[in-house]
């Protein structure tokens, strides 16, 4: 019994351990699927051994302790937690188990696990007054005003049709019910994967780091200490229990009619839930959403298997922590803990430089793994990662593996810490890690890494504007190797495009003629086409008008550089990295070789019906492209510039035109239409 005792305190310690960081922390160190291992060892060794049981066990509570940076949120009726079944056998037990104690058939209500954070809402009168997290099934956070931004969630309950007994006034019959005087919801809180994947994205651009996946995004946004923080994640929210309901008729019987009565009063419920008749039904539900998971916008984990009837419900009751009446058929664990061998860097197409862990092969769902995302180097060095430890990884959908953190309590001391490597590793060029900025890149246009996408960009219509070279033929060049690096566009023939696949003799002659007239776009197109990190249209127009050609743009230091209008620090580090680098003056020269034009005249400092005036574009204008617009004021004696400041003298706004024309509103900037700027230059 002392060393039963001792295991029993052994479980407890590590199951708390595990759910602090879960609940708490958001900094999970061990895998759903071991957590659930542990829970059921506690259960089954306090089931045989009863005098073992403590008030505190985690076997008699749910989930964690409420954070002390919220206000409590007691919930009317205990929020439990379900027990998990993890095959086929358990679901008969349960299904046995339950017809045992009902006494007669048993009904089913299949619905999605949603892998989110568990939340439940009050309403009065109508109303949202309150809403919170599970907490530990009593009491969870009071975090009401975080909910009020998420848009799926109701402010405000749907009127209900209900059946007139007399309708002398009313020829259909129905009249609307009057809001129920209370009414508490259970429900999910979840981010959709294109959100998730939206919202990593935007963290990258700011520099922070990715969330590991949309559940912690979820968990983290729903307890935010500021609402506007949380309603940037774009939260959704389904509905899945009517806990209270304290309406003006008869309360729901079934599970099947409360989500029927959810949908009613305005709540989004799953559309997937299934009324199942026989267990066969339930297992077959089961197996085919396991293998449609991936098909959904959000994560499931499993599927929760209801008691329809709720008289049944009331006859099977609840024991210790779980509902008799309920269970959760847990999908098979789609995370798992192996060794990080190594950190191997890729280079992107669009140069950034992507490091990759490096596994010992391990099973999650199904699939070995051998390598998985780290999304960037402040991403392992924000989550600690270091080459040797034992790391969680994920697997979510058909997006690649992605490690989560290090199991820290396994460290030995020998890991190593990793460094972004100076130099690209399939070209050797420099390496530009601006120090606000997540993502390390090639600074190197000819890198062989990056030629499909500098093609593309290069013969796209603000820069080179090469008719006939899109997605499909710049794919079909650099696969070809027909075209290493965007130089080698004047290097094309007809015995060259000869080789390319359903290229006729016609389309051939328009493609070379295309290329050929592309030589005098002039040389704030071809800077823009160079694909310089920061150097859009406007950048590229401002430095050829002040420099004039190319050559005098590359020979430029920093400080030269910004001397120019609207070039700042950030923008003159990039073109001077750029032209610094050995293989793109090389490029540079073959270019001038072939005979594309590196020169016009400055920029007139006086005359023109625009003389002296600057001009900020934003938006999308009806008739002109915002080069042709630049090129317009340009022609005018105007000014292009890509920011609004105090110095700027118009913005020319056309539709979905961001931030700036606020900006400019604030500053009191005259803001003017297509029209307005045709006006002006007339």
């Amino acid at each position: 019994m002392t060393s039963l005792a001792a295991r029993a305190d052994e479980l407890r310690a590590q199951i708390e351990e595990a759910n602090y960081r879960y609940y708490a922390l958001d900094d999970p160190q061990i895998t759903d699927a071991e957590f659930d291992v542990l829970l059921r060892d506690l259960i089954e060794l306090e089931r045989k051994h009863p005098e073992l049981q403590t008030p505190d066990s985690p076997t008699q509570r749910v989930g964690a302790a409420a954070s002390q940076r919220f206000a409590p949120y007691e919930h009317a009726r205990p929020m439990l937690s379900l027990a998990n079944a993890v095959s086929v056998d358990e679901l008969r037990a349960f299904d046995e188990r339950a017809r045992k104690l009902a006494g007669a058939g048993v009904e089913y209500v299949c619905e999605l696990k949603i892998d989110g954070l568990a939340l439940a809402l009050d309403y009065r009168d109508g109303s949202l007054t309150r809403g919170g997290t599970r907490g530990d099934g009593r009491a969870g956070e009071d975090v009401t005003a975080n909910l009020r931004t998420i848009k799926t969630i109701p402010l405000r309950l749907r009127a209900t049709p209900f059946i007139l007994r007399q309708a002398q006034d009313d020829k259909t019959g129905l009249g609307m019910a009057e809001a129920p005087t209370f009414l508490e919801v259970r429900g999910e809180v979840y981010l959709r994967k294109s959100d998730f994947e939206r919202l990593n994205v935007e963290r990258e651009r700011e520099g922070l780091p990715a969330f590991a996946n949309p559940r912690n995004a979820a968990s983290g946004g729903v307890r935010q200490l500021d609402p506007a923080l949380t309603a940037k994640r774009r939260l959704s929210f389904f509905a899945y229990q009517l806990a209270v309901d304290q309406g003006d008729r008869s309360a729901p019987k079934t599970q099947w009619d409360a989500l029927a009565r959810l949908r009613s009063l305005g709540f989004p419920v799953n559309p997937h839930v299934h009324r199942a008749a026989t267990l066969d039904e339930v297992i077959e539900y089961c197996m085919n959403s396991e293998k449609k998971r991936d098909s959904f916008d959000y994560e499931i984990d499993g599927v929760v298997v209801k008691v329809n009837d709720f008289a049944q419900q009331e006859r099977l009751g609840v024991v210790a922590r779980d509902p008799r009446w309920a269970i959760a058929f847990k999908f098979r664990p789609r995370e798992g803990r192996t060794k990080l061998v190594d950190i191997a860097i890729t280079v992107g197409r669009t140069g950034t430089l992507n490091p990759s862990a490096v596994l010992t092969p391990v099973q999650i769902g199904g699939v070995t793994v051998k390598s998985a995302t780290l999304h960037n180097v402040d991403y392992i060095e924000n989550n600690d990662i270091r080459i040797g430890d034992t790391v969680l990884v994920t697997r979510a959908g058909d997006v690649i593996p992605r490690v989560v953190g290090p199991v820290l309590s396994e460290r030995t001391g020998c890991e190593r810490k990793f460094k972004m490597p100076q130099r690209c590793p399939v070209c050797g060029s420099d390496v530009d890690h601006p120090p606000d900025e997540a993502m390390s890149r090639c600074t190197n246009a000819a890198c062989p890494a990056q030629a499909y996408e500098r093609l593309r960009h290069f013969a796209s219509r603000g820069a080179m504007d090469i008719e006939g070279i899109g997605d499909v033929m710049a794919q079909q060049l650099t696969e070809l190797n027909l075209v290493r690096d965007i130089a080698d566009t004047y290097k094309l023939n007809e015995s060259a495009l000869a080789d390319v696949p359903r290229m006729g003799k016609k389309s051939v002659e328009n493609l070379l003629r295309n290329i050929e007239a592309s030589k005098q776009r002039g040389p704030a197109r071809l800077l823009y086409g160079l694909g310089i990190r920061f150097v859009g249209t406007q950048t590229a127009q401002i430095l050829v008008d002040d420099f004039g050609t190319i050559d005098a743009i590359a020979g430029a230091d920093e400080q030269t550089l910004q001397r120019s209008e609207g070039i700042g620090p950030e923008v003159a580090r990039s073109v001077a990295l750029f032209f610094k680098q050995e293989p793109n003056r090389e490029m540079i020269e073959r270019l001038r070789e072939a005979g594309v034009v590196m020169s016009a005249p400055k920029r007139v400092k006086t005359g023109g019906a625009l003389s002296g005036k600057s001009f900020v574009l934003t938006g999308t204008l009806p008739n002109l492209t915002r080069e042709a617009a630049a090129e317009l004021i340009v022609a005018a004696g105007g000014k292009v510039t890509g920011s609004v400041s105090k110095k700027t003298d118009y913005v020319v706004a056309g539709s979905e035109p961001g931030s700036k024309l606020i900006k400019a509103e604030q500053l009191g900037i005259n803001i003017l239409d297509e029209s307005g700027l045709q006006a002006l230059l007339e």
